[in-house]
């Protein structure tokens, strides 16, 4: 009911710089998207942008 997801352990042949490879290829295209989102709306990239300044001014170090 309850379960946590356990994250799946890596095969052994991964390299950590495969690893690294893909992490990065990962956050480029999330970059990517997240821009394209942002063309396609601005003034919900707008909204959103000022909702997490927001965030960040409020939180406390």
């Amino acid at each position: 009911m309850g379960q946590t997801p356990r994250p799946t352990p890596r095969p052994p042949s991964e390299s950590d710089t495969e690893r690294r490879r893909r992490r990065a290829q990962f956050l480029r295209e999330l970059n990517e998207a997240k821009e394209l989102r942002a063309r396609v709306h601005p003034r919900r990239a707008r909204a959103a942008r000022m909702r997490q300044q927001m965030r960040m001014r409020t939180f406390r170090w």
